[in-house]
């Protein structure tokens, strides 16, 4: 499996003054007011099995931009929005979306219209419908049409996110190194040729001043600290992610599943950021002409990597066992090496003797 992401998003810090801010406060209000009365049109329809197209619902609200302060694509951008999160609870895919609210708030505007390069002027500034020219903190951009536009509202601040249509590159190294990743909670990532990554388990280290400030009932405090947590998780991977990337032409990682193993271990699992970081090795890889596969790791761990016998540790019991011997050919294993090497040979498709499991 190779993805390739030709698209590149960029998030510019705004700076924005205090009338600007109410601007985009009203807006983001009308925005949730009209999003709650899509998804309500929508449901009610289905419900006398009435289906509207998305164009139909665009023609019943064509000029209702003269009525509000939004852009006329920006109403579109909305009504696409809860047109597709319906669409994704029909194909059962997601489940029923919600109406936004105080505690499910709408916290970003879209713009759907390319942004002209000559819409940028001067060094940090850039002209939006509707807003007029706004300052942002400057930072360079990779060439390439911009495709859409959001404004967004983070507990930091706001910020003008952009899709560059471009390809997100970076030197890679020329080699024939091949490699198997597990991924786990004790390190994040185990290679095959025994390097590991660890896990930096930002919640866990943060979650003792986040509790701190939502039992202060102090909301900003608290979502400044989950988005710094964020921030520092995405970081991280992007950071490893990357080195795999320039290191090895053909990578193969355990399939694990997440949403299993996450109703047994909770919030340990979404704190690693497992599945974020596959999915950086997996489009990075594509756009680097590297060879990336996601492996079944079925039986993974308990498989002796040196003789194919299922004398590994097995079932939640198992988990604390870190090192084992093989009863059948005596070699000592690195239970997580192990499982990577095994996930390297699934890869390559090297077929192991499978003998019975003894003991």
């Amino acid at each position: 499996m190779i993805y390739f992401l030709t698209m590149i998003a960029r998030e510019l810090k705004l700076k924005l003054t205090k009338k600007q801010e109410s601007v985009l406060n009203a807006q983001l209000f009308q925005c949730s007011g009209l999003y709650n009365l899509i998804i309500r049109r929508i449901k009610l329809s289905a419900s006398d099995k009435i289906y509207y197209s998305k164009y139909e619902l665009f023609n019943q609200f064509a000029g209702h931009s003269k009525k509000t302060d939004l852009h006329s694509r920006t109403i579109q951008g909305i009504i696409e929005q809860a047109y597709i999160a319906w669409e994704r609870c029909f194909k059962k895919i997601a489940k029923e979306p919600k109406l936004k609210s105080t505690r499910n708030k709408l916290n970003s505007t879209p713009f759907p219209d390319p942004i002209k390069r000559t819409q940028f002027h001067g060094f940090n500034r850039i002209r939006i419908p509707t807003l007029g020219s706004l300052k942002f903190c400057k930072q360079e951009l990779p060439e390439g049409k911009i495709k859409q536009s959001r404004i967004i509202k983070k507990a930091s601040g706001w910020y003008l996110s952009i899709v560059i249509d471009s390809k997100h590159s970076f030197t890679v190294k020329e080699t024939e190194e091949k490699v198997g990743i597990d991924t786990g909670l004790k390190d994040l990532a185990i290679l095959s040729n025994g390097k590991k990554y660890s896990n930096e388990r930002n919640f866990t280290k943060g979650q003792k001043r986040l509790a701190q400030a939502q039992r202060g009932k102090r909301k900003k405090l608290a979502a400044r600290l989950q988005e710094r947590m964020r921030n520092r998780r995405k970081d991280h991977n992007h950071k490893i992610s990357k080195e795999i990337v320039q290191e090895f032409k053909e990578i193969y990682i355990t399939n694990d599943n997440l949403r299993g193993q996450a109703k047994k271990f909770g919030k340990s699992i979404s704190d690693a950021g497992i599945s974020q970081l596959r999915q950086f090795v997996l489009y990075k890889s594509g756009n680097h002409g590297r060879v990336c596969k996601l492996i079944e790791s079925k039986k993974s761990t308990m498989t002796c990597s040196c003789c194919g016998a299922l004398t590994g540790p097995t079932g939640l019991g198992g988990l604390a066992v870190r090192y084992w011997e093989c009863s059948a050919c005596r070699a000592l294993h690195d239970r997580d090496i192990n499982s990577a090497i095994n996930t390297l040979n699934i890869g390559l498709g090297i077929s192991l003797v499978q003998f019975e499991k003894i003991g």
